[in-house]
């Protein structure tokens, strides 16, 4: 019996496991996303074509491929909706291949308006939310508040709608916040409709006879490790377990049902929104990754901040998720710099430690190691028997640190700028 591969970010997200998925899902029957909503950003390039996913499992664009988004997703319908209809303008019959949990839940225009409203009260202190409803959502989840995908073919589907939304008002109120959920409630509703045209399905069951009849399945995560709402950096941090353990609760799988885990890290790290980042750049280097990695957020546009590789941070994702397999992406990015630098400690108060702290916002100031770059451009590689020494030396190194294997090396954003390292 074969058991679920899961694959994940190991730092704050952006890692590229849209294009990860992509290219990994030729070898499997079925993607599965299992966490986290409209605030995953998932980009997949090819045939010229740049393709962000924010819902649908990045299995889409494969024939006769089971797509299932899993209970521990939460749903905005228009966003289901519009990524639908973008899959249609290429040609792609999604309701032939979409599977989707009754128990997923749904998002609200009241909690858009609400992820809003309490990102206004923090000022200063504000998380730096997507602003798309997701915490909101989880929060009424956690409180057994919830509307759940399954909700929308029972008869009082309305009642319950409206006794949310009026919980959801009377807590503006308290904000002082003033916008009313009415005006997108049009467009909510065709989403619904949309929704209920697919396959709505109990999904434990669904997804535990596909593993009985022997069928491949890779678990998608979204966002990253570092923002797990347990064990990334709180509060700065998303509001589901986006590590492997999420995959067993956001499916309905056993724990023994856990195959391969596969990590995908970035040659360097970036990260959006608030929260600590101890090997953030903010000079013309930090800037160079940017520009050269186009580190512009998938979902908001906005400008990731950007650092040398963290290899602490690395460590404990690695052990917290169980990680098997490493898979390196955006290592082009890193091609014409001089010297490269990776974190192997951090000093703290004067005393150097290698591990991540319980409070990561307090001053950590990064221990180097530095390691000489390369100047080949390696994006037009094919062969990993061409890739310069220094880049080998700068992969060998964080092999023997991390006591991973990397498997895999992307070195651009098109599915055939990968290379398969023989090991």
């Amino acid at each position: 019996m074969y058991k679920v591969d899961v694959l994940l970010g190991l730092q704050w997200g952006d890692e590229g496991k849209g294009k990860i998925v992509d290219v990994m899902t030729p070898g499997y029957d079925v993607i599965a996303r299992f966490q986290g909503g409209p605030n995953a950003g998932h980009s997949l390039e090819f045939n010229d074509i740049k393709h962000v996913l924010h819902t649908i499992p990045s299995g889409i664009f494969h024939e006769d491929k089971i797509n299932l988004i899993g209970n521990g997703v939460v749903i905005d319908p228009v966003v289901f909706m519009n990524e639908i209809k973008s899959l249609e303008k290429l040609d792609i019959r999604p309701e032939k291949t979409i599977y989707v949990s009754k128990k997923a839940h749904l998002i609200l225009p009241s909690h858009k308006i609400l992820d809003a409203a309490s990102e206004a009260a923090k000022g200063d202190t504000k998380i730096g939310s997507t602003l798309k409803g997701i915490g909101p959502t989880y929060m009424d989840k956690t409180g057994r508040n919830g509307l759940r995908v399954g909700d929308i073919l029972l008869p009082d589907f309305i009642e319950k709608y409206t006794f949310l939304k009026k919980k959801h008002l009377d807590i503006l109120r308290q904000y002082d916040y003033r916008e009313d959920p009415e005006k997108y409630e049009e467009e909510w509703f065709r989403g619904i409709e949309k929704l209920r045209s697919y396959k709505l399905i109990d999904s434990e069951h669904f997804i535990n006879n596909l593993i009985r009849e022997n069928r491949k399945i890779l678990a998608e995560g979204a966002q990253g490790t570092l923002l797990d709402i347990d064990f990334g950096s709180y509060p700065y941090v998303t509001s589901s377990n986006t590590i492997c353990a999420g995959a067993c609760t956001g499916l309905g799988i056993a724990p023994t049902r856990i195959g391969e885990v596969f990590g995908i890290f970035k040659a360097y790290c970036t990260r959006v929104g608030g929260g600590p980042f101890p090997t953030e750049l903010h000079d013309g280097t930090g800037e160079k990754m940017r520009v050269q990695g186009k580190e512009f957020g998938s979902t908001t546009g906005r400008p990731r901040r950007c650092g040398w590789l963290d290899l602490p941070a690395l460590k404990y994702s690695v052990m917290i998720n169980g990680v098997t397999q490493l898979i390196i992406t955006k290592a082009d990015v890193l091609t014409g710099f001089e010297t490269l630098k990776i974190c192997t400690g951090y000093k703290v108060s004067g005393k150097v430690i290698d591990c991540l702290p319980f409070d990561t916002a307090q001053p950590l100031e990064p221990v180097y190691k530095e390691i000489k770059g390369w100047q080949k451009d390696i994006s037009i590689i094919e062969d990993c028997s061409e890739l310069p020494d220094e880049f080998n030396s700068y992969i060998e190194y964080i092999e023997k640190e991390v006591g991973v294997p990397i498997t895999m090396i992307s070195l651009g954003p098109d599915r055939k700028s990968t290379v398969f390292p023989s090991k």
